[in-house]
């Protein structure tokens, strides 16, 4: 891009016109891409053939995919394992109820810590550190949930309740990071299908997401009922010692630049001005055109930026409404299934929505690229809020299936869109903490739906529990079209500052 401007503002023909030119547009390239040493392992996808899950692999390596896949693992094991094992060594449904809070609760509040920590310092000591913190930490909530007696003192219980904090803010994420990698990654080079490698990208993580949250539950109540229920937490803990610094040292942690606070201006003809500059911010050009966001910040992304903490907002509460969605309707799903069987057997329904969630969140790469990120936003939520209200309506556990058989489909395909969003609204430099802020919203809106449909169904039964997911649909609307008026606003912005400047 870089090249392409310095020669389209060379119209005079004469040779050392051309020679400047050629030069300016050298030292450009030259700052775009600072660090040689930290792409040249990496694998580039120059061919276009297969599927576009064919390429990922092309992008980042065959073993990226299952090492970030499981990797992620423990931090679904996390909340559920504590809740297991609090529960079962003091026999309190409230003291572990408190502890599975802990965890909910670091985890929001520590996502973006080390989000915004892996943006300043880099992905690589960032996991490497959490991932021994975190291990001890759930070592400790191991040892102190054994130590706390039974019965129903939650005071007696702060030890348990503080080790399951720092699991919950330690825990390293995967997932969040993972999608920094591919929306670097997909963001080098010049080619046209880097935005639909990108939507192939997004959509597996969604999908791995998706599956690794209902993998893990089901892998904690299997150890834990056939073995010890202590074994699914000491699980967690070797496979975060053991794969998080596999993930972390993965050779595409090098695509990712570091926040843009931390390097200094950089003379020479690519920090002359705003053309040179390209999508860094002036005087940052050696922070590669990744750190603007993804490859999806195409032209119009930068009058989108512009809009700061604002632009940034609408995504975070998306988050916090498909958290409020999901919690609530796991919640209300325990409700409905204790009128009928056990409320265990929700976990099984909610599996369902979950695995029709992954597979559409699959269909995204395959959608046409005129259907805009905010049509995306807007029309799976007006689904989600028409689905959601088929919720009211089964009798049977059949039923049920059915129905959330279908509400899954826009679920997924949500979800990457949101993230999509994060990352073309991120400030240049903080994707990290962008993705692991996306993260953390899911973590509290769970909490809070859970708390909010736990005590309706607590008093008015399921059905009015089954309304919050519904309200929380409508919120998505209403927040996907506020963000439509912020990109086509920033697009708005972004075109008069490119004319003005020609």
């Amino acid at each position: 891009m870089t090249t392409s401007m310095f020669s389209q503002a060379s119209t005079a023909p004469s040779p050392a016109t051309t020679a400047a030119t050629t030069a300016a547009a050298s030292a450009a390239e030259a700052a775009a891409h600072p660090a040689p040493h930290a792409e040249q392992d990496l694998p580039r996808a120059h061919s276009s053939r297969g599927g576009r899950y064919a390429r990922l692999p092309l992008l980042a390596g065959k073993g990226f995919i299952p090492l970030g896949l499981f990797a992620r693992l423990p931090l679904a094991m996390l909340t559920v394992g504590a809740l297991t094992l609090v529960t079962a060594v003091t026999g309190s449904y409230a003291v572990g109820g408190a502890a599975a809070g802990a965890v909910g609760i670091g985890s929001a509040l520590g996502a973006p810590v080390l989000g915004a920590w892996a943006d300043r310092l880099g992905q690589r000591p960032v996991l490497l550190v959490a991932a021994v913190f975190n291990t001890a930490a759930v070592v400790a909530l191991i040892l102190t949930a054994y130590l706390v007696p039974s019965g129903q003192d939650l005071a007696a219980a702060v030890p348990v309740l503080v080790a399951a904090f720092v699991a919950g803010a330690s825990c390293p994420q995967v997932g969040p990071l993972a999608r920094v990698r591919w929306m670097a990654l997909t963001a080098r080079g010049s080619t046209a299908g880097n935005a639909k490698d990108l939507d192939a990208a997004l959509s597996y993580e969604s999908t791995a997401d998706e599956l690794t949250f209902v993998l893990g539950p089901a892998l904690v109540g299997i150890l834990a009922s056939l073995v010890a229920p202590w074994l699914p937490l000491a699980l967690a803990a070797a496979l975060t010692l053991t794969l998080v610094p596999a993930f972390a040292v993965h050779r595409t942690h090098l695509a990712v630049p570091l926040s843009v606070r931390r390097r200094r201006p950089v003379a020479g003809p690519a920090t002359a001005g705003p053309d040179a500059a390209g999508p860094t911010t002036a005087g940052s050009a050696t922070a590669g055109p990744t750190t603007a966001g993804s490859a999806t910040a195409g032209p119009g992304t930068a009058g989108v930026r512009g809009n700061g903490m604002a632009a940034v907002a609408l995504p975070f509460l998306a988050m916090v409404c498909m958290g409020t969605f999901f919690g609530s309707t796991q919640t209300g799903l325990s409700s409905f299934s204790a009128s009928f069987a056990t409320a265990e057997v929700a976990g099984l329904l909610y599996a369902v929505m979950g695995l029709s969630s992954a597979a559409a969140a699959l269909s995204v790469a395959y959608w046409p690229t005129r259907f805009t990120l905010s049509a995306r936003w807007m029309v799976s939520a007006v689904l989600m809020a028409c689905l959601a209200v088929l919720l009211l309506v089964p009798a049977s556990a059949f039923s049920m299936v059915l129905v959330l058989l279908v509400l899954g489909l826009p679920v997924g395909p949500l979800m990457v869109t949101v993230f999509a969003i994060g990352g073309v609204v991120a400030p240049a430099g903080r994707l990290g903490t962008v993705m692991t802020a996306l993260a953390s919203g899911i973590v509290a809106g769970t909490a809070l739906g859970s708390s909010v449909a736990g005590q309706l169904a607590q008093h008015q039964g399921y059905s009015a529990a089954f309304l919050v997911p519904v309200c929380a649909a409508a919120a998505l609307f209403l927040l996907g079209a506020a963000a439509a008026v912020v990109l086509r606003n920033g697009k708005a912005r972004r075109g008069t500052e490119l004319a003005g400047s020609r």
